[in-house]
């Protein structure tokens, strides 16, 4: 087995320690059944622990990313972050101004570490999932937490180029075909899809991203009840280029494991060579 990838589905809750120690137990699980690319869910870290802010760090610094980097270097692996709470916006320096996020907010960053531990790339969420939703939570109004990102992230890695989104982005298929434009062949979606839009439309947006990019689709979700109004839709899975689901979970915490081969990926786009073919 030489490319093995994982997903891993948490139910995060409002404790920091108790989510990464969590998280550490699920990926070294997912490292010993072979993984060398692992990915998180959305917010794995904590998630309905009050305003972010608290739990927001510095890009750089911070337990969340210590945690990340220890996890990457001791496991030998490529990981990336799900979503973490940063304050500090990307490519502008420490003395300048704008370099931290203003009013009380956060960036949503999606971490990259390689197996030395090192920081390769970082996405910030572009779309905010702002919308009503019948459950009982009913409303979900992410900008007044998080600040947006803009900037479409594609990075190399061992296992192959990676896209990088998260979750609400799974609506918008002009940001996956922007990414594999730019090369991607994995294309990683850290999510806390709700059960009532997860139940409807996780799966079909899924494989529909996958068949329409031709692409490896790794889809990490949190999945449980998180408190008495908060209940997201787990379902992580791994998707092949042509729709294939490779392995999944359902609910609570557990990983998913598959083996992927790009040879597969690039014989899907010579077949059926979308890309070239496309008119508008």
């Amino acid at each position: 087995m030489d490319n093995v990838v994982a997903v891993v589905q948490m139910v995060s809750g409002a404790d920091l320690e108790a989510n990464l120690q969590t998280a550490g137990r699920l990926i070294a699980e997912a490292s010993q059944q072979g993984a060398k690319l692992v990915l998180l869910p959305e917010v794995f870290a904590v998630l309905e622990g009050g305003p972010m802010r608290q739990y927001g760090e510095v890009e750089g610094s911070g337990p969340i990313q210590v945690f990340l980097a220890e996890q990457a270097r001791d496991n030998q692996i490529t990981l990336v972050g799900g979503t973490i709470p940063l304050i500090s916006r990307p490519g502008v320096a420490p003395d300048a101004p704008g370099y931290l996020v203003d009013r009380e907010r956060v960036r949503p960053a999606s971490l990259v570490f390689d197996a030395s531990g090192k920081q390769c790339a970082r996405y910030d969420k572009i779309h905010l999932f702002d919308v009503t939703i019948a459950d009982q939570q009913a409303s979900y109004s992410e900008s007044r937490s998080y600040e947006s990102g803009n900037e479409l992230v594609v990075v190399t890695t061992a296992s192959g180029r990676l896209g990088l989104s998260v979750c609400y982005d799974l609506r918008f298929p002009e940001l996956y075909r922007a990414l594999v434009e730019r090369g991607a062949e994995i294309i990683t979606v850290p999510a806390a899809f709700t059960r009532v839009t997860g139940e409807a439309h996780w799966a079909t947006l899924l494989r529909a991203r996958a068949i329409e990019t031709q692409s490896f689709i790794l889809a990490a979700a949190q999945g449980g009840r998180h408190n008495e109004r908060r209940e997201t839709w787990g379902h992580s899975m791994i998707i092949d280029p042509w729709g294939n689901v490779l392995a999944s979970l359902e609910m609570g915490e557990g990983v998913a494991v598959a083996e992927i081969n790009l040879a597969q990926l690039s014989e899907v786009r010579e077949r059926m060579p979308i890309g070239q073919q496309r008119k508008l």
